[in-house]
């Protein structure tokens, strides 16, 4: 049975040398503790501060991403939509 199956290749999981997310983690808590505080002036609002979030609240969305598949959706549909205009070329044209 082992020739029938296709073996995936190693993924690649690059790691950052020179970037502490834990210590990038903590300077936005501390500064979005200073703005609770009023230290600091609030900021103002911009899209790029949502995105991504409701990727990051599911975990079968994050899995999707992590794993870099493209959703099947759309070649359903686009072998729907060929199905449909050949059926539809074969009635006006009268080969059914």
């Amino acid at each position: 049975m082992g020739m029938f199956t296709m073996r995936k290749p190693r993924s690649f999981n690059h790691r950052y040398i020179y970037v502490d997310e834990r210590k990038e983690k903590l300077a936005k808590m501390e500064e979005k503790a200073k703005r609770d505080l009023g230290m600091l002036p609030e900021k103002e609002f911009s899209p790029e501060d949502i995105r991504g979030k409701f990727i990051e609240g599911t975990t079968h969305l994050k899995r999707r991403k992590e794993s870099g598949r493209r959703p099947m959706h759309l070649g359903i549909i686009l072998v729907v939509i060929a199905v449909l205009a050949y059926l539809w070329y074969a009635i006006s044209s009268g080969i059914i």
